[in-house]
């Protein structure tokens, strides 16, 4: 009977939110945009550039997406204390950019805030909202070895914010005044990429070590109340981002193999990353596989952008 409901609920979620029958293949050109010296999230600006963080050097970089130019629009961020953070993500409220920053804070050994900050001007940034702090002031249940948790991605929302700790397995639902409240709370399934549909928010997630692929999967959250309303998708191995498309098309983005018996925040292993196109029963089939430990992915129109954790930018032809 409990399956018989949640088949039914897939059903529904499939027919509100419009999805397309997949017909996908992996055969889809894939172009090289830009390399940079890492990626991790990503987001197009008000005037439709590509805008990539790259944690390595602290900085966030301005893709044109006609000529493929690259420049340095923000430099000077808090730079990883480990392999894994510094600044994670970019987003805009109006013409405004905020960069989403983790794993730098005291209780790792950093000296730097961990939250969201304004980006002022090329090298100017200011801390917006202290994320780490508040974490460690509201622990998860249980707790974690990382107490400023590992926020992964964030996405602008009604004036606000949206962020991802895949750490903590929350969503947290951040002001531009800096408040923070927790969103929407889950078990061992680490969230990663954001997109909304209305009152509806999709959450990304890549599923706990191993990170097997019928773990990586796309759930839909109301708006209004934090609570998880069904399943969208499953089968995206390692799923780190989820992205709507024209009209009502949804694409995941999976990162990989992941090798069982690495440690906590591994990426998958090089080139086996898959872009995925989910159908209208929920059901994923590949569009461009091969991809090198994707992290972000962007689609407008009928192209998807995808970043990797070594700084390569590609655009794939959807068709």
């Amino acid at each position: 009977m409990i399956r018989t409901r949640a088949l039914l609920l897939v059903a529904a979620l499939a027919t509100a939110l419009a999805l397309p029958t997949a017909t996908a293949s992996a055969a889809a050109t894939v172009a090289p945009l830009a390399t940079l010296p890492s990626g991790t999230g990503s987001a197009i600006g008000p005037g439709g550039d590509l805008f990539v963080a790259s944690p390595s050097d602290g900085s966030i970089y301005r893709i044109d997406r006609r000529t493929h130019a690259v420049s340095t629009f923000h430099t000077g961020l808090p730079l990883p204390v480990f392999p894994v953070g510094g600044v994670m993500d970019v987003a805009f409220q109006g013409s405004t950019a905020y960069a989403l920053v983790t794993i730098v804070g005291p209780d790792v050994g950093g000296t730097d805030t961990v939250g969201i900050y304004r980006l002022d001007g090329p090298t100017s940034a200011t801390p917006v909202a202290d994320l780490g702090t508040w974490s460690i002031d509201h622990p998860p249940v249980p707790d974690f070895f990382i107490p400023s948790g590992v926020q992964y991605a964030f996405e602008a929302y009604r004036g606000g914010f949206l962020v991802t700790d895949g750490h903590h397995n929350r969503v947290l639902r951040v002001g531009t005044d800096g408040s923070i409240s927790e969103f929407a709370t889950f078990e061992d399934i680490v969230p990663t990429g954001l997109d909304t549909w209305g009152d509806t928010v999709l959450v990304g997630e890549a599923g706990p070590i191993p990170h097997l692929p019928a773990d990586g999967r796309v759930v839909a959250v109301d708006a209004r109340t934090g609570d998880e309303t069904g399943v969208v998708t499953t089968g995206t191995p390692l799923l780190v981002d989820d992205e709507r498309g024209r009209g009502t098309s949804l694409y995941t983005l999976g990162q990989g193999y992941f090798t069982p018996g690495q440690d906590d925040g591994s990426p998958a292993e090089p080139d086996t990353g898959v872009l995925m196109r989910v159908g209208e029963d929920g059901s994923v089939l590949p569009v461009a596989t091969g991809l090198d430990r994707p992290t972000s992915l962007e689609v407008r129109g009928d192209t998807a952008y995808v970043v990797g954790l070594a700084g390569e930018v590609v655009a794939v032809d959807l068709g």
